[in-house]
């Protein structure tokens, strides 16, 4: 059996660490939810980090307290304040300092073997004239 080049190893290995780097941070995107209540605190929404609408909590005789035009105001005003502070938590969290991963050029010297060269691999196509 043919030993796999060390060029394909490392290519390899880099698409397994960049794989694993989406995966993490798809993780912490999928971990922010933001509940804020209404003006009147009747009304608290949960939204995740793209905006989707997760669940809606309405208190006890909220319905019979407010006209149908009142409870959409609430309902809208509480979406909305929750939609912003989803949107701050997934910046603060994506720009966090402690979550940037090391450089893929050292990554990709973990790979290779020291004695590999950065030269290109002939190419076994037509001969050069």
């Amino acid at each position: 059996m043919r030993e796999i080049h060390p060029n394909v190893r490392a290519a390899l290995g880099l698409g397994r660490e960049l794989r694993h780097r989406i995966a993490a941070m798809r993780e912490r995107s999928d971990g922010i939810v933001a509940r804020r209540p209404s003006p009147s605190g009747l009304v608290i929404p949960e939204v995740d980090a793209t905006g989707r609408l997760l669940d809606l909590y309405l208190a006890p005789g909220t319905c019979a307290r407010f006209e149908s035009r009142e409870l959409a105001v609430e309902i809208m005003a509480a979406i909305t304040e929750s939609t912003e502070d989803a949107r701050r938590q997934y910046h603060i969290t994506m720009n966090n300092t402690d979550n940037v991963p090391r450089p893929l050029s050292e990554a990709m010297r973990d790979w290779r073997p020291e004695n590999a060269s950065d030269q290109q691999v002939p190419s076994f196509g037509k001969a050069e004239q």
